[in-house]
């Protein structure tokens, strides 16, 4: 005889649904994970990275040294990764529709980008757009995109990339320097609410050259083993606190 009073557990002895839920994240995560880990690691400094203050942080990164235990990035920040990705591809597929001839890959297939330094110092654009509608500049322009929660994208949106964003400001003068373009169309999309941030982005040569030298001491420091001086008089300062480092950097202080 059918017996339908089962409880909080069905026939196959399943836990509610909400736990349910829990147990499928926690295997998505995990699959998250384990394909992060099987990404090779970076040999060299990316130019995305150049604008990260603490130039003792991107030695680690550069010299590949182990972070931190539990500071790896967790399932759920890879979700955020991914969801980027794909805000991005509907932010190309927009501008697009709007008349913007936006190239995002060579013929080959590859991405756009560059390799200086003996290949040490490297960068992959999000793409170039090389016409469109006349917006107050020239073509080509470099593009480059972010999606941000809210709070992030109001502040950018209010403040402009420059002082809200300073390490994506960065980002910009490096590809725009290296990949020699004179301006970059900058674009934010609010994941919340889908809203588009759109910011015309000069090169400026004086910053670029400071984020090129700063790049070349970095790698100077990786290759004879020496650390730049902590950002920091002590970890309690708020980028130590997060930082996957913190631990390695400071020793039993952090």
């Amino acid at each position: 005889m059918l017996d339908l009073n089962h409880g909080s557990q069905d026939t196959y002895g399943l836990p509610p649904a909400f736990s349910v839920a829990d147990r499928i994240n926690a295997l998505i995560d995990s699959a998250l994970v384990e394909r992060n880990a099987r990404q090779t690691p970076r040999t060299y400094l990316g130019g995305s990275r150049v604008g990260e203050p603490c130039a003792r942080k991107l030695v680690y990164e550069v010299t590949q040294a182990e972070i931190d235990a539990g500071k790896g990035f967790e399932g759920r920040t890879l979700r955020i990764f991914d969801v980027g990705h794909q805000f991005e591809t509907l932010s190309i597929r927009w501008l697009r529709a709007a008349g913007f001839d936006l190239r995002t890959h060579r013929h080959d297939g590859g991405q756009f980008g560059f390799a200086t330094a003996d290949g040490r110092i490297r960068g992959h654009i999000d793409g170039v757009i090389v016409g469109g509608p006349d917006i107050g500049i020239g073509w080509p322009a470099l593009w480059e995109h972010k999606a941000l929660n809210a709070r992030s994208w109001g502040d950018l949106a209010r403040h402009g990339v420059q002082r809200s964003k300073p390490v994506y400001y960065a980002q910009l003068q490096v590809y725009m320097a290296y990949m020699e373009l004179e301006t970059a169309l900058f674009t934010a999309l609010n994941k919340d609410t889908q809203a588009l941030h759109h910011e015309i982005v000069p090169l400026d040569v004086r910053a670029a050259q400071d984020l090129s030298d700063k790049a070349v001491g970095v790698l100077r420091a990786a290759e004879s083993g020496e650390l730049p001086p902590r950002i920091a008089s002590n970890p309690d300062f708020y980028l130590c606190r997060w930082c996957a480092y913190a631990t390695r950097c400071w020793g039993t202080r952090a």
